[in-house]
């Protein structure tokens, strides 16, 4: 995630990167602050589907976060066999690199 901040920076944007550190309990003061200072929130995590994304989607939804402006784009693994290889190569196969972070 600092590969992917730095390379925005790099472009002009600004950006936060928060380490949640842990799913449970959720820190929904943390949460509640970043949604307030930023438009876009990116949550990355090397799970699948039904991981700390799906927490935080719930927490968003039931505290009306997602009803405004508020731009959150979950990236998690996707839903399918990876091939064993380096860490990196899985990594980009799975599109969470920081290019692919970046982009989002």
């Amino acid at each position: 995630c600092m590969a992917a901040a730095n390379l925005l920076e790099q472009h002009g944007i600004s950006v936060t990167v928060a380490d949640a550190r842990f799913c449970k309990p959720l820190d929904g003061e943390l949460i509640n602050k970043l949604v307030q200072e930023h438009e876009v929130l990116i949550t990355v995590e090397e799970g699948s589907i039904g991981g700390f994304s799906a927490h935080i989607s719930h927490f968003l939804s039931l505290n009306g976060l997602l009803d405004g402006n508020l731009k959150w784009r979950p990236m998690v693994l996707p839903d399918r066999y990876i091939d064993h290889g380096a860490q990196s190569d899985q990594i980009e196969e799975a599109g969470l690199s920081p290019k692919h972070i970046a982009g989002t």
